[in-house]
């Protein structure tokens, strides 16, 4: 392993993170490169190449940010998989395993080859004849204020119904935790194989969750009376003011991989993360809950950048 790739946040600072990264680096005589339009957030010793070429010329890349930056690191090499290590600079991430402190034996453990690799699976979208990948979801959103999302569900050309809904939500295992989630879809098990479509705010049509296998094609087509739609793929709007047209969707596995240095602690974590936000409390409210003296520790800690 001679190069690593770098994704970083559009906008937290990496500074710190980028520093630890590129000392290890210089200790172990390895090449680091970062998008061109990045070059002004990472030292000088950091190459800028074109931002698709970072992770074919890479042989792991390292994502700093949370699991939005996670995932745009897996999307940049869906053509030519490569391990991704997620560093956590993010608030709530399901995705990301290593935190700043940890980062040196992590870089270690990555050059020993001493990781498994968790394989995901994504979505390949045709969006009106444009292709494009998700790994947690394709949401066709209504535009406030413009009525509703109205389209119509294929599965392997065979008409299923129709939704009329704020939002139409398409995820993979891993996105089960993120949009679909928030609009009462079920959790899925990321060793799963499985695609959910789960409609937010159904006014009419299909009002519930739908699972179906990964073998099988999904069309949805919007209807001649639907509002004018935003397609976001995974949060990132990729469509605006939609009105007319379908969107194609095949599970395509083993399309990303994710670095696990420790899989039993990152489950447990996800775990306590769900439980979290299950609970109907503000952060400060929770704070309170914990015992005197942690409660006092956890008040002297410096806020996170």
């Amino acid at each position: 392993m001679s190069g690593l790739g770098l994704v970083l946040h559009p906008t937290r600072d990496v500074t710190e993170v980028v520093g630890i990264i590129e000392r290890w680096a210089t200790r172990h005589r390895k090449s680091l490169m970062v998008r061109a339009e990045d070059k002004h957030r990472v030292p000088a010793s950091v190459e800028p190449v074109p931002a698709d070429e970072v992770a074919s010329r890479a042989d792991a890349l390292i994502s700093i940010g949370g699991d939005g930056t996670m995932l745009g690191a897996l999307r940049s090499a869906v053509l030519d998989p490569k391990p991704v290590l997620g560093v956590h600079l993010g608030r709530l991430g399901f995705l990301v395993e290593v935190e700043p402190p940890e980062l040196p034996d992590a870089l270690s453990r990555l050059l020993s080859k001493d990781f498994t690799i968790e394989s995901h699976a994504c979505l390949a979208c045709d969006v009106c004849g444009d292709n494009v990948v998700a790994f947690n979801d394709i949401a066709l959103v209504r535009q406030p204020g413009s009525g509703f999302v109205t389209a119509t569900l294929a599965v392997d050309g065979q008409q299923y119904g129709y939704y009329r809904a704020d939002a139409v939500v398409v995820s993979t295992p891993t996105g089960s935790t993120a949009y679909s989630y928030a609009a009462g879809g079920p959790l899925i098990s990321p060793a799963a194989d499985a695609v959910v479509i789960t409609p937010s705010a159904p006014m009419a049509g299909i009002s519930r969750s739908v699972v179906l296998s990964p073998e099988e094609k999904i069309r949805l087509e919007l209807e001649a009376n639907s509002s004018a739609v935003v397609v976001e793929m995974d949060g990132r709007v990729f469509r605006d003011a939609a009105t007319e047209g379908a969107v194609d969707i095949s599970y395509r596995r083993n399309a990303g991989l994710v670095v696990r240095l420790d899989p039993l602690r990152y489950q447990e974590r996800n775990q306590l993360k769900l439980g979290l936000l299950d609970l109907p409390f503000l952060p400060e409210q929770l704070r309170e809950l914990l015992p005197h003296d942690l409660r006092k520790t956890q008040e002297e800690l410096p806020p996170p950048c």
